[in-house]
């Protein structure tokens, strides 16, 4: 064996190790606005052959939920179902309790960056129509968007509740999602463009992979970006934390200027 495939063989062995227990993975680039628009035109992604969101956070003032590892969002799917996540991550595999599976909308899986890997775990259920826009509003508990398995959910994960009185609502977030191919590229990629009131964008090209392909994966995927001229955002900064810093910044200042948030 020569020094080439030890080194690639010890790579795959690394990967593996970090996606233990995982049933896939999801490889994560994020892309300066600066670069959106290039990357639009490309590949000819607009809004009207995109799948249109918008998508609502609940923590506090001070992200506590965030800080604690927990995240809780609902989404509103122009012409589908709404839905409403909890998330909890870190986790490890082998601690997630094998009973969550039996639901459909339960998730175990590594989101893998330049950065690292982090491996969550997540419940996903449908919403009433018109739900999300009364919470929003007010006319509803934010507590009335999530149901008693998510809670429980958490609980068993995260040894944690949600004290949904103390939540506020951070968003919303216009989202745009694309699904397209290239030639070059062997996996199939998925594009999501984030928007805030203020005009911010953040875009997100991720591909899925099983956890067998990985590593292939990941330094073909990088290679790839690398090939097309894609100029990575150096932070790597992730769409969750991008939005919730920004919101939580904004409900602050609105209650420290006596504003209504």
């Amino acid at each position: 064996m020569n020094a080439t495939t030890r080194r690639g063989a010890s790579t795959r062995g690394q990967v593996a190790r970090q996606l233990a227990g995982v049933d896939a993975i999801e490889i994560k680039v994020t892309i300066p606005d600066a670069q959106v628009d290039a990357a639009l035109k490309r590949y000819k992604l607009t809004v009207d052959n995109d799948e249109e969101r918008y998508i609502y956070f609940f923590d506090t003032p001070t992200l506590d939920l965030s800080k604690a590892g927990m995240f809780a969002r609902a989404r509103r799917i122009v012409g589908e179902e709404d839905d409403s996540t909890v998330k909890f991550r870190p986790v490890v595999p082998d601690e997630v309790p094998p009973n969550w599976r039996k639901f459909a909308g339960f998730k175990l899986e590594a989101d893998a960056s330049e950065t690292g890997v982090v491996k969550s775990a997540s419940l996903t259920m449908p919403v009433e129509k018109g739900l999300i826009n009364q919470v929003v509003t007010g006319e509803k508990n934010v507590a009335r968007l999530f149901t008693r398995e998510q809670e429980d959910f958490l609980a068993s994960i995260g040894k944690q509740h949600i004290d949904y009185n103390s939540l506020s609502v951070l968003g919303p977030l216009q989202a745009h999602r694309w699904q397209f191919e290239d030639p070059a590229c062997p996996w199939r990629m998925t594009a999501e463009l984030w928007k805030r009131e203020d005009g911010a964008r953040l875009m997100e090209v991720s591909i899925k992979t099983p956890v067998i392909q990985a590593a292939a994966a990941m330094a073909g995927f990088m290679a790839f970006l690398t090939e097309m001229g894609a100029e990575q955002d150096l932070q790597q900064q992730t769409k969750t934390r991008w939005a919730l810093e920004h919101y939580a910044d904004l409900l602050r200042t609105k209650k420290s200027t006596g504003k209504r948030a």
